[in-house]
Order: structure tokens, then C-alpha cells, then sequence
């Protein structure tokens, strides 16, 4: 083959090897660009108000995207609650919802149950209930006569409830939620941000998170400045 036919027979190869060399380069940054721990960021705003445990001004906001179903979550939900005990008003948590309906059949189920104990000023109750039983309802094929229970165990109107949980405030928070948490990159659960910044998932042990709110309230006292969750 003469070496001008050689040249052009070759050269939609090139291009396509410098095309796939791109995107890999691209693909590299973006992944290095949002590992845990890389970098703080804002993100869309998520539901609105969010359910947040503690004050707005707390020196450390810890912001969590969970799934009532996810046993990590489980795991970690009481880790969480002693810290917030521990911490009082220096610690704020905020809860995200992020039901990853493949895996866990239930998981939106529970989240449109605990957004529609909220709209009853009941998030909180619901939310630390569907977390304590957690291997009590997650396997049920039924979940809603479950749910119902948990909702007059806490003096809900259990029928409105049930209304509630189909309605299209409780879609929509959900769906602002999903947003946000997509935003940021999250992919699975649980996801935690402490003041704005992604947390590598191996660092998600109660002594670990101590000694990063420890590092937090310090830079806060030193005057160093730190980043804001969105």
C-alpha cells in the first residue's frame, strides 16, 4: 500500500485514540475533582426547609443523605444521635433524603412516611422510629399497615398520614432532595457533607467524626474560615 493511503487508512484511528485519550482525561478530573474529602461545594437548595436537628448557626453542620432501608445508615443513625447529644448547640444535622429504590424496596416508602410526619411536626420521631426497627419493616411486602402503626404509636393521624404520603408536597420534597443530592455527586448511602465537605465513607465511625467536629469547632475558635453547606 503506498504510504500516502497507509497515512490516511491510519488516520480515523488517530482521531478516535485522541478522542477516548480526552475523555478519559476528563473523566479523571471530574472524579478527582469531587472525591471525598476534595473540596467543598453548594449544589442545588433541596427541600425547603430542610429538617434540620439543632441551630441554623451551629459551628459544625454535619448534612446527611440517607435511606431509611440502607443498614449502613442504621448502623451509623445512633453514632449520629450521641454525637448531637454530645455536641448540643455547637452540632446541626440536617437529613437529606436519598431512598435508593432498586436496592431497597421500602426505602421510599419510609421517606414519604417520615416528609409526611413532618408535615404533622413529627420528621424527627418518625425518622429516629423507622431507623430503631429497621429490621422490623424492611422486608415486609406490605409496608404501609407497619407505617400506619408507627404513626399512632406517635399520636399521628395515621389517616392523614396515609393521604399525606401520595400527596404532591411530599413528591416534590423528595424530588428537591434527589436534586440536591445529585448536585453534589452522591451516589449512595450514607453520604455525609460536615461543613460543606465530603466525607470519605472509612471515616464514618463515631471516633473519627469526633475528632473531625474537634477539627471543625477549632478552626471555627481559631478564626480559620470554613465552608458552608448550600
Amino acid at each position: 500500500m503506498p504510504a500516502k493511503r497507509r497515512k490516511k487508512h491510519k488516520l480515523p484511528f488517530v482521531i478516535i485514540g485522541t478522542v477516548l485519550v480526552l475523555v478519559v482525561a476528563a473523566g479523571s478530573w471530574f472524579y478527582s475533582s469531587r472525591k471525598p474529602g476534595g473540596g467543598s461545594t453548594t449544589g442545588a437548595s433541596g427541600a425547603q426547609p430542610p429538617h434540620l436537628l439543632g441551630p441554623a448557626d451551629a459551628q459544625v453542620k454535619i448534612e446527611e443523605f440517607g435511606d431509611f432501608q440502607c443498614p449502613l445508615c442504621g448502623t451509623l443513625h445512633p453514632v449520629l444521635k450521641k454525637l448531637e447529644k454530645e455536641y448540643g448547640s455547637r452540632l446541626a444535622l440536617t437529613f437529606r433524603e436519598f431512598p435508593l429504590a432498586p436496592i431497597h424496596p421500602n426505602a421510599v416508602e419510609a421517606a414519604r412516611a417520615a416528609e409526611a410526619a413532618g408535615l404533622q411536626g413529627r420528621f424527627w420521631q418518625m425518622h429516629d422510629l423507622l431507623y430503631d426497627y429497621q429490621s422490623a419493616w424492611s422486608d415486609s411486602k406490605d409496608v404501609r399497615p407497619v407505617i400506619a402503626q408507627y404513626a399512632t404509636d406517635l399520636g399521628l393521624d395515621a389517616e392523614r398520614l396515609k393521604r399525606d404520603m401520595d400527596s404532591q408536597i411530599v413528591k416534590e420534597r423528595l424530588a428537591a432532595d434527589q436534586r440536591r443530592a445529585i448536585s453534589l455527586g452522591v451516589t449512595g448511602t450514607p453520604t455525609l457533607f460536615l461543613n460543606g465537605r465530603e466525607l470519605a465513607p472509612e471515616s464514618l465511625t463515631e471516633s473519627d467524626l469526633r475528632a473531625l467536629i474537634e477539627k471543625a469547632l477549632k478552626q471555627s475558635q481559631d478564626g480559620a474560615p470554613t465552608s458552608k453547606p448550600g
